[in-house]
């Protein structure tokens, strides 16, 4: 049986002869033991899925850091490529002209290919972050509800 704020405030207890059943009264308090016990227990429960949870966003926030290095560790290398590649163009444009436009196209592909890969990575980690995020704080939200409900019920005890 759940006992909620109105089964407190609503209990009447027989009257006998010298005042309340001694044995009822401790029945309706045993039960409100019962119930706040589970009641604690429960936000034990809930604050340790909140660190999980923090735990998981921080983890999620570590690796959104390190792609985005990979991204800029990709986008210079991309550079260093083309720059080279235009570098040996140039030696071997003396030789064929032909040859050199077509390593130099390669090259700009190939960079072009490394920054969409590792922009879409990068995409793909913001979006699963941001997703985590609004679990985070949809759970959080509803978190603070449950103990302003508990707080109230408290409150009415005294």
């Amino acid at each position: 049986m759940s006992l909620t704020p109105n089964d407190i405030a609503n209990k009447e207890f027989k009257k006998v002869f010298r005042g309340y059943d001694i044995d009822e009264v401790d029945d309706f308090l045993e039960q409100i033991v019962e119930e706040y016990e589970r009641l604690y227990k429960e936000n034990i429960n809930l604050k340790e899925k909140i660190n999980a949870l923090n735990e998981k966003i921080e983890h999620y926030s570590n690796i959104e850091s390190t792609l985005q290095n990979t991204l800029v560790l990709a986008q210079s290398a991309a550079e260093q490529a083309r720059e080279n590649s235009k570098k040996e163009a140039e030696m071997i444009l003396n030789n064929a002209k032909e040859r050199s436009e077509q390593m130099i196209k390669e090259a700009e592909m190939k960079a072009h290919q490394l920054i969409a890969e590792a922009q879409q990575k990068v995409l793909e980690i913001n979006k699963e972050y941001e997703m985590l995020k609004q679990e985070f704080n949809m759970f959080k939200s509803r978190f603070i509800g449950l103990l302003q409900a508990q707080l109230e019920t408290v409150n009415k005890f005294e």
